[in-house]
């Protein structure tokens, strides 16, 4: 079963289309900003009368109420009549551990901007899913779908509940569960890519939570050597974590 969550508004050319070649069955409907030049929307166009899909011309005031005045929306919005989250246990009965997967699982991270970016370094680094609980997580939502550009229909988007039983559950798996904090045990260098690995990245202010870091086998640190540096970015920190995985299991 493939959970669902409310009504989703998306915006951005590229994350529409891409959604539209792959998943139109659950777009309801799209606007375009009636003063850009049709020919920006050729693929949208298509794409949408092949599934018989409205577009409707609006003015650009309109996009920016749907999607706020700051959001990046390149003349096109479209409404999704869902998010299709997929199903943990479905997921996890179908994850194949002989090739030693990778995921993160993100605990209670609220910026959508950050949200979206590890979900982008995710599905480049070929990472088997992000792991996101319900509650006090920041969901996919528009500024999720465009900062990923598109790649939130890539990878699996994994809703958990509680994650402490979700970590217990992945390590009856065959999982691996290492926390990334600033006073890790061990470099993330010294990591050796041997077993699946679940990476569990902290709240932005809060960090892991105590219970989430002590279900963990072990927690990681990345160096910095810089000067008064303390801490990267979530997203950033992510990014490394993902790299340093593709270093170690591509041969």
């Amino acid at each position: 079963m493939v959970t669902k969550s409310t009504k989703v508004i998306i915006f951005g050319r590229k994350p529409i289309e891409e959604l539209l070649a792959t998943q139109p069955s659950i777009v309801n409907r799209i606007w375009v900003e009636d003063s850009v030049k049709n020919v920006n929307f050729e693929n949208i166009r298509k794409y949408a009368k092949q599934s018989r899909i409205a577009i409707n011309s609006v003015p650009e005031l309109k996009l920016r109420n749907l999607v706020g005045a700051d959001a990046k929306h390149q003349g096109v919005v479209a409404e999704l009549s869902y998010f299709p989250y997929t199903d943990f246990d479905k997921w996890l009965s179908n994850v194949d551990t002989s090739k030693n997967p990778a995921v993160f699982l993100l605990d209670e991270i609220q910026d959508p901007h950050n949200v979206g970016a590890i979900i982008r370094t995710a599905a480049a680094a070929g990472m088997s899913a992000v792991l996101m609980p319900e509650h006090r997580q920041a969901p996919v939502n528009g500024t999720v779908f465009k900062t990923s550009a598109g790649a939130c229909i890539h990878i699996p988007i994994v809703r958990i509940g509680n994650v402490v039983q979700t970590l217990s559950a992945l390590k009856e798996k065959g999982f691996w569960a290492y926390a990334i904090i600033a006073d890790g045990e061990t470099s993330l260098f010294d990591y050796d890519h041997t077993t699946p690995a679940v990476f569990v990245l902290g709240n932005e202010g809060d960090g892991i939570r105590r219970l989430t870091r002590d279900k963990c086998d072990g927690s990681f640190v990345i160096p910095m050597p810089g000067n008064n540096i303390e801490s990267l970015n979530v997203a950033a920190t992510a990014a490394v974590v993902a790299y340093e995985y593709v270093r170690k299991s591509v041969k």
